[in-house]
């Protein structure tokens, strides 16, 4: 088997897309502190820092480097529910973001809670959410993507809520830690060789 060779200064993923084309059948959404709040056209700045908080642990980055018009066109955008996840004292502790702009489908664009949460029990509670609000009437496909850079159980949690793999694609970028998108401490899961290498 041949190796490739990754960048220094890049990291390289295994990018799993997964689909749902059956509504599931209604179950009880368990018990949780927490509760979804809908953000209508979130301040950017905001929206950043709750992408930040959750995803900065598993290496997101694309909203952080994405052009202010770009993101304010999906902020704006009527066909995409974004929620923020709080606690009891409404404390932001997590988001969920449902894209319904291709007709008929809905993409899981981001679903996750800061790391303060994770293994508590209530990503069961987030997906249940979730599916609930993603399939309406005019949907009859839920998709989503996970990669191997996200938390180890992730592939596994949602092929347990039914999710079908169905391609897998390499990604290769820069390090975001790198170019200042997140703090260097990020992700230490992940080695940072180009920081590495410039020693």
């Amino acid at each position: 088997m041949a190796l490739t060779p990754v960048p220094d200064d890049h990291v390289a993923t295994i990018v799993t897309t997964l689909e749902m084309t059956e509504r599931p059948r209604p179950a009880p959404v368990p018990p949780s502190p927490l509760q979804l709040v809908r953000w209508e056209r979130p301040d950017s700045a905001r929206y950043r820092a709750l992408f930040r908080r959750v995803g900065a642990p598993w290496l997101w980055f694309s909203r952080l480097v994405m052009e202010k018009a770009a993101l304010r066109a999906i902020l704006d955008d009527d066909s995409v529910h974004i929620y923020a996840v709080v606690d009891r004292n409404r404390v932001e502790v997590g988001m969920l973001e449902l894209d319904f702009r291709e007709p008929g489908q809905c993409e899981l664009g981001f679903v996750g809670l800061v790391p303060e949460w994770t293994g508590k029990g209530q990503g069961g509670w987030l997906m249940r959410q979730a599916l609930a609000l993603a399939w309406r009437a005019d949907v009859s496909r839920v998709w989503v993507h996970t990669c191997t850079l996200d938390h180890p159980s992730a592939l596994g949690f949602y092929r347990r809520f039914r999710f079908t793999p169905i391609r897998r694609t390499v990604e290769l970028f820069v390090d975001p830690r790198l170019i200042g998108a997140l703090p260097g401490d990020s992700a230490p899961q992940i080695p940072c060789l180009g920081a590495a290498s410039r020693r």
